[in-house]
């Protein structure tokens, strides 16, 4: 610790801290527009200028290292007088178009404009004019407004990892932009939005929608992935206008995906707003009592050997459970998720990210197995990319290579690179004895994989043998890339059987889904198949539907996810939905109350959903028999349209024609047997 005198009075910081963070330690605002605590230092904005004992002039304290018994003050004459100088310099050429400014009221220009500076100005000559760049669908640029904090600049940098944006020319022609008229390509491109301090960057899709005094904030959670990241939702009246980052050290920090905060604007289109039922081959509306009792009637006329319940894991808690004690009371054998994962979920180390994002930092090397962690939990990447910048990390891959923003070593595509690691014959083997926190993650999709049994075996043959390893580190984690993923393996639910589905003489979907694992119900019934959608919006398969009942959004209604790492979240209730939708928890509750006893359907008895075959973990010879020759593919084929919520949102189309190198495909099918 280093003792400080700041305005006379006696502070003691760490050594390695700055001047200006001795400040804030004790409470004393120093007024700063480049310096943020997750970027590098520039020091170019000259904004937190302080006075030091013995210095001629004053210094920028964001750039300032602190020493032993140093005299700093920070309100005397001269940083007041510095203080306004650096404003008038910078307002010389700042346009006065406040009013029609969507930073106006969050500017931080505007707020220290009035506090430190000057109230007279002494311009009177034409202002400076630079031409607007594009930065794509997401991003508008007013870029005479930019006062060069670089603040863009050094997060495209330092966290997200491209290196898109940029400063051309020098003094008064200085000009932030993107080099040789590329727009900015990255999944976190939103971000700069948040961090410029005047409105030069701001949200195309938010462009004249409202003001700051007009909305009001719910802080929730975002479900576009496993992650859980923290979000605070904007509301103008009813409507949602748009998605900002909320603080939480252990999962997102101060960041989300470009996906999280504009995807928001599907939870509009196509929704359903009222409750409809076939009649005379159309869908007319109906009441949701005509709605209920029509459902209970056609799940106890149809024998619960033909009818097939499949259930969204982006639903929350309550519903889960309430689906699958409503398919154990009705007898439904073929209930579950639409993935096909061929894996035991009775231990919860097995489908966990058992190491935390948090914890992501402490570890010395990381091996990805079969997934892009940049798409699939672009948070997670941010952690593996922060730790790959303090050094002394390596990060190898088997699978499709992607652009993971920090140098990742290729060692295969296909599982025989895995069944090398774990029988000792790759030179990757000689880094990962010596690991003391190694981290081995691998994606969900392998679970869809019918070799999946003999890969879980290599990779926990992998796990048992790091030598040396701290003993309360758990190297083995499973990447989860859906929201509730988790819930549903806690709650026992298992995979929906495609296979059995065109025998069916009734099929329920609740919730949203992709369009593949539509694509495969719509294909897989028969032509006499009666269906009944729970959902939000409308799709291909509402236009089947016998019975169709809306349901609310997640923000539109309290619910339970668990992310990735098992955390238990809630999200709050944002804004209200249309006037005739209902929470799918009551719905599914007000239909169990209905089914009074077990009676109404002789014959059929609650059966264990829960119990599912596992495979053995013995450690023992793994021969390339156990694993297909097939390589291991990607989970995304497009980023933007990923979810079944982003697939109807327009911003996210976008993005997907703007953003095509972003985009990969394939190289072959899944294989998921």
């Amino acid at each position: 610790m280093v003792k400080v005198f700041i305005n006379n009075e006696i502070t003691y910081v760490p050594s390695n801290s700055t001047v200006l963070e001795a400040c804030e330690s004790i409470g004393i605002e120093v007024p700063r527009f480049c310096f943020h605590e997750r970027l590098s230092v520039a020091g170019n904005c000259r904004m937190c200028l302080v006075e030091l004992e013995k210095s001629p002039k004053p210094v920028a304290s964001c750039a300032m290292p602190v020493m032993n018994n140093m005299q700093v003050f920070t309100d005397t004459p001269l940083v007041k007088k510095a203080r306004e100088g650096v404003l008038e310099f910078l307002l010389m050429n700042h346009p006065l178009d406040c009013p029609i400014c969507d930073q106006g009221g969050e500017c931080d220009l505007q707020d220290q404009a009035m506090f430190f500076g000057s109230d007279k100005s002494r311009f009177f000559e034409y202002k400076r004019g630079v031409e607007d760049k594009n930065c794509g669908p997401l991003i508008k640029t007013i870029m005479t407004r930019c006062i060069h904090c670089t603040r863009c600049v050094r997060f495209a940098m330092d966290i997200a990892g491209v290196e898109d944006l940029g400063t051309t020319n020098r003094g008064r022609d200085t000009e932030i932009g993107t080099y040789v008229g590329k727009i900015f390509q990255s999944e976190l491109s939103g971000n700069v939005v948040d961090l410029c301090p005047v409105g030069a960057l701001t949200s195309k899709p938010y462009t004249f929608i409202a003001r700051p005094w007009e909305l009001r904030s719910t802080e929730t959670i975002d479900i576009s992935d496993a992650v859980g990241s923290n979000i605070r939702v904007d509301f103008k009246e009813t409507e949602v206008v748009r998605v900002l980052p909320r603080l939480n050290e252990k999962l997102n920090e101060e960041w989300i995906s470009d996906k999280s905060r504009f995807s928001f604007d599907s939870l509009k289109i196509q929704r359903l707003d009222s409750p409809y039922i076939k009649g005379d081959d159309r869908l007319q509306q109906c009441s949701w009592q005509t709605a209920v009792e029509k459902l209970k009637t056609l799940l106890l006329e149809t024998p619960a050997s033909k009818i097939s319940f499949l259930c969204s894991v982006n639903t929350d808690l309550n519903t889960l459970n309430e689906s699958k004690e409503l398919a154990n009371i009705l007898g439904i054998q073929n209930f579950g998720y639409p993935r096909n994962f061929d894996f035991s979920f009775d231990f919860s180390t097995d489908y966990l990210c058992n190491t935390s994002l948090a914890d992501v930092e402490q570890s010395d090397m990381c091996l990805l197995v079969g997934l892009n962690p940049r798409y699939e939990a672009s948070m997670l990447n941010l952690k593996l990319r922060k730790r790959y910048r303090q050094g002394l990390y390596q990060t190898a891959s088997i699978g499709v290579p992607h652009n993971q923003t920090y140098k990742t070593d290729v060692l295969g595509v296909t599982p025989y690179t895995l069944l090398e690691i774990s029988e000792g014959r790759h030179p990757l083997c000689k880094n990962l004895r010596v690991a003391k926190k190694p981290l081995i993650l691998y994606s969900s999709s392998l679970a869809e994989r019918h070799d999946f049994s003999g890969l879980k075996k290599g990779l926990s043959f992998i796990e048992k043998n790091l030598k040396e390893k701290e003993s309360k580190w758990n190297s083995l984690s499973f990447l989860n890339q859906e929201s509730n993923q988790v819930g549903a393996f806690d709650l026992g639910i298992g995979s929906f059987k495609f296979s059995n589905i065109h025998t069916q003489e009734l099929c329920v979907l609740l919730g949203s889904f992709r369009e593949e694992e539509l694509d495969k119900v719509i294909k897989g019934i028969s032509s006499g198949t009666k269906l009944i959608f729970i959902g939000t919006n409308g799709c291909e398969f509402t236009a089947k539907a016998d019975l169709i009942l809306p349901t609310t959004t997640f923000l539109e209604k309290e619910g339970f996810y668990m992310n990735l790492e098992g955390r238990i979240q809630k999200t709050q209730k944002a804004t209200n939905g249309p006037a005739l939708v209902r929470d799918s928890f009551k719905i599914l509750r007000i239909l169990k109350k209905r089914l009074k006893t077990l009676e109404e359907k002789p014959g059929y008895k609650i059966m264990d959903l829960t119990k599912k075959e596992s495979f053995s973990l013995k450690s023992k010879d793994l021969s390339p028999s156990t694993v297909s020759r097939l390589p291991f593919s990607p989970f995304l084929t497009d980023f933007y349209i990923s979810d079944s919520l982003s697939k109807y949102s327009t911003t996210m189309a976008k993005c997907s024609d703007a953003y095509s190198c972003l985009l990969y495909t394939s190289p072959s099918p899944r294989d998921r047997g």
